[in-house]
């Protein structure tokens, strides 16, 4: 989940600018108007049929690389919802363009498709109340749900808008997905280079504003020896031995802390018994930070440290019967990148905050925003309203309490008409 960013400078950064300063800024004049008004309206009117969708996409299994049903799902509602050009990239992304009045650009909203749960999780929706729970009711199946409220609300507003505006539901967000739905997106896809803002509707708080994207390296380190007998074998090359002298060793290593540099030996596993050698252990290991600089050296830092313990194993013990490897395997890759604070993307999102009467805040967090800001994509990942909790657990749920998510909703949609334009 995002993180919030110290505020005091940040926000004297941002209301510095013109866009936020100014009462009468464009997302104030947009949150003011008739229309927008009548928006809010349909939120309000519509807002059991929003519960309804959410229900349902929570209810169809979207594991990790397997969201295809949930996604045909998708795309269908995408299509009953009148948009254009509704289709299912190669890598499972589905997405729909609301026609804007100047081509150009486009403006692109999404949310993720899958869950971090694994197949043959109970997915049904409890509700008590106002409360929903259920396994990825709040990330991210909310969000896919909202973006269909929002094309209700600006048709039934006739709300036009002078750039198109994409609707899309990405695949492989969460965890080992590693944003591959985005990454294709602006790596392969036929928007790739048609897009002027990007927002990722993640999590819930209508307040935040993540701007700085996490990067992160993911690996997981396989040691391989001879392996042996525990008794008579003692005295040979220990893979073990190296893969603790290389997490040990990597735990010495200082990194800044501005900007924030993080790394974490994570899961282990291996061997074959208690009275043997093992011939194959492994650990994997996550390294982040903001900064892909700081982030590079980290990993040069951290591969050096497996090599050296490798060879000092082999140094210390006999190797016989043959010495002790390493075996490094990528197994995530998010690119690190920030939108500044002083980009219209933010001051126009953070002026549909205030406007709305919450208080902007500023996050930094791994999100699909993240593969965007790494090609310099104005790009940003807000909330899609309303509150809950236990996010990536069983009991994970959300309030949907009307008043309160329909104020939140609203905030989305005032901040994605000042990036798109309302003619």
């Amino acid at each position: 989940m995002p993180r919030s960013l110290p505020a005091a400078a940040l926000l004297a950064a941002l209301l510095a600018s013109p866009a936020v300063a100014a009462p009468n800024g464009g997302a104030a004049k947009i949150v003011g108007s008739p229309a927008f008004k009548a928006a809010q309206a349909t939120l309000d009117r519509e807002h059991e049929r929003t519960v309804a969708d959410i229900v349902t996409l929570t209810e169809i299994p979207a594991p990790p690389f397997k969201e295809t049903a949930r996604g045909k799902v998708y795309r269908a509602m995408l299509e009953a919802h009148g948009l254009t050009n509704v289709e299912t990239d190669a890598e499972g992304n589905v997405m729909g363009l609301r026609k804007g009045t100047k081509p150009g650009p486009v403006v692109v909203v999404s949310a993720h498709l899958d869950t971090v749960f694994p197949e043959g999780t109970d997915v049904k929706v409890r509700r008590e109340g106002t409360k929903l729970y259920a396994p990825g009711i709040a990330d991210d199946t909310r969000a896919l749900a909202v973006l269909l409220a929002w094309v209700r609300a600006l048709d039934a507003a006739k709300i036009s808008t002078k750039s198109d505006i994409l609707f899309v539901g990405t695949v492989g967000e969460e965890g080992a997905g590693d944003l591959r739905g985005v990454r294709y997106f602006f790596g392969q896809g036929k928007y790739k280079d048609r897009t002027k803002a990007f927002f990722s509707v993640d999590g819930l708080d209508p307040s935040q504003i993540t701007h700085i994207g996490v990067g992160s390296k993911r690996y997981r380190a396989t040691f391989k020896g001879p392996g042996g007998h525990s008794y008579g074998a003692f005295g040979i090359v220990n893979p073990m031995a190296a893969m603790g002298k290389a997490v040990a060793d990597l735990y010495t290593v200082q990194v800044p802390t501005d900007p924030k540099v993080t790394y974490s030996a994570s899961v282990t596993g291996g061997g074959t018994s208690v009275n043997a050698i093992p011939d194959k252990v492994f650990t994997e290991f996550d390294m982040r930070s903001a900064d892909p600089v700081e982030l590079a050296k980290l990993e040069t830092r951290f591969k050096t440290i497996v090599d050296e313990a490798v060879a000092g194993e082999n140094k210390a013990r006999s190797t016989r019967f043959g010495p002790v490897s390493a075996e490094l395997t990528s197994i995530g890759d998010r690119p690190a990148g920030q939108t500044v604070l002083t980009a219209p993307l933010v001051t126009d999102t953070a002026a549909a905050i205030t406007a709305l009467g919450f208080t902007p805040t500023f996050n930094a967090s791994s999100t699909d925003a993240n593969a965007p800001m790494a090609k310099g994509v104005p790009a940003i990942t807000i909330g899609s309203g309303g509150t809950g909790g236990r996010a990536h657990s069983l009991e994970e749920w959300i309030d949907v309490e009307k008043g309160p998510s329909v104020r939140g909703m609203s905030v989305g949609l005032a901040a994605i008409l000042a990036a798109a334009g309302v003619n």
